[in-house]
């Protein structure tokens, strides 16, 4: 019995459907044009050819300088149609909808390392929710790796040195594949995983099954251990800027540039503090490279984005972040 050759993957995500629908179109116009091309081509061989009794060079034509333009605009338009709706897609794939749930990946050699905001960790299997979007923000403890689900059609660069980011809404629940695509070394063939995406009530249940404590809540501890507080505190005489409200917010620079607290903001001031030096500040932290893992970074960017954003700022070491589990205790920022 011969096995079941898939000769396309399953559409399922929203994305997977228009890229589909694009390359079909690619498909057509580059076959129709190739097959109109080697038909002239066979025909003008046959029809001009050189007859018995030719002699001489073969008399002038006529060019028609209204099939050449023609011939050079219409392929522009069809071209520029290609262009218009492969970067409406593009921008669609790779710019997440605003209420889309964050999941961190951490790729190394050879394996992928996932963290959800609820405090699941998983290694080489993902789970998500189908009819939900979800944001993946990725980045590489070692060598470039490539984050590729085919099934969703999603493809994204996980670098050394820096996040990345690329979004699905899945359709169907399911297992399906998932690849690094960029050549990372001998075990390169090795980095494989899976993406499963479960009915809303079934992820919900998974998702609170043995979770070690949200996200924020572990940054909240690796933030006091390494004892961040000392400096960065609600106070607005600390000599650290306000952690409070800070991520999305345009943060102004000492050099007079103005940048936006994001993630890649927040990992560059732990490991690079100087940087960006924040404007009224000075430049007295020391880094952290080399002390904190990609993991622990993501923790304390998670802790970070969980602090308030409106109301009366509280103190970091006295503010639990809001989980599903019960509250942790206050720590005491001078143990």
């Amino acid at each position: 019995m011969f096995a079941e050759v898939a000769w396309w993957p399953p559409e399922a995500s929203t994305t997977a459907h228009d890229v589909d629908k694009l390359l079909y179109f690619h498909l057509s116009v580059c076959g129709a044009m190739g097959l109109l091309v080697a038909f002239l081509l066979i025909f003008f061989s046959v029809h001009y050819r050189r007859r018995p009794g030719d002699v001489g060079p073969p008399p002038d034509t006529y060019q028609s300088h209204a099939l050449e333009w023609f011939w050079t605009i219409t392929p522009l338009f069809v071209f520029m149609v290609m262009f218009v709706w492969g970067g409406t897609i593009y921008f669609g794939a790779y710019r997440a909808p605003d209420d889309a749930t964050p999941v961190y990946v951490v790729a190394r050699q050879w394996m992928w390392k996932f963290q959800h905001p609820e405090g699941q960790r998983e290694i080489n299997t993902l789970h998500v929710p189908a009819g939900r979007p979800v944001k993946m923000i990725i980045t590489s403890e070692d060598v470039i790796h490539s984050f590729f689900v085919p099934a969703f059609r999603v493809h994204m660069d996980a670098l050394p040195g820096r996040y990345t980011s690329v979004w699905f809404h899945a359709t169907k629940p399911g297992d399906y594949h998932l690849f690094c695509s960029q050549f990372c070394g001998t075990n390169h063939a090795g980095m494989v995983g899976t993406v499963t995406v479960m009915e809303p009530a079934a992820y919900q249940d998974w998702l609170h099954l043995n979770a070690d404590g949200s996200l924020a809540q572990r940054g909240r501890q690796t933030f006091l251990r390494y004892r961040c507080v000392s400096c960065h505190s609600a106070d607005e005489h600390a000599r650290a800027p306000v952690l409070e409200e800070l991520f999305g917010r345009q943060v102004p620079l000492a050099d007079g540039r103005t940048v936006v607290a994001d993630e890649a903001y927040i990992r560059e001031s732990i490991l690079e503090p100087g940087a960006k030096i924040v404007a009224g500040y000075q430049n007295i932290m020391p880094t952290f490279r080399g002390q904190v893992s990609e993991e622990e970074i993501i923790e304390l960017i998670a802790f970070i984005k969980s602090l308030p954003r409106s109301g009366t700022p509280r103190r970091v070491e006295n503010y639990p972040p809001p989980t599903t589990t019960p509250p942790i205790k206050p720590l005491d920022p001078r143990r």
